[in-house]
């Protein structure tokens, strides 16, 4: 791919990706899969390694999050929610292990996994048994 097509290609790559932003994150009516835009991503990141001329700063890979839909207020969390980067086969989850283990050698780490249902993130907070957040 010459860098002409790479331009024409990224630009398509960034109108996607925004559309798909604004219907996930403003109107909370995504039309793919998380994975599916994760390899909308992925391609426009490689694109743009391939290219570093072709970097924009209004490229989706350029910026963080997109805007907070108005129902829901902001909240202060009294724990970091934290998530992994992508991953989708067991090796990328074995590699996440190994990585940990180099980090803390001397520790033995449990470690439960679970799928994660697209789109869902869930932070409650109960008082005395009761729902309070």
């Amino acid at each position: 791919m010459d860098e002409k097509e790479a331009a024409k290609r990224i630009e398509q790559l960034r109108d996607e990706i925004r559309k798909h932003d604004r219907l996930y994150y403003e109107e909370a009516a995504p039309v793919i899969s998380d994975r599916d835009y994760d390899r909308l991503y992925k391609e426009l990141v490689d694109l743009e390694s391939q290219f570093p001329d072709l970097v924009t700063p209004d490229s989706p890979t350029q910026r963080v999050g997109g805007k907070p839909l108005k129902a829901f207020g902001q909240v202060s969390h009294l724990v970091p929610m934290l998530s992994l980067d992508n991953t989708y086969s067991e090796q990328e989850v074995k590699n996440f292990y190994d990585r940990m283990q180099r980090l803390l050698p001397d520790e033995k780490i449990p470690v439960v996994i679970e799928p994660k249902v697209d789109g869902v993130a869930v932070s409650l907070i109960y008082d005395h048994g009761k729902l309070r957040q």
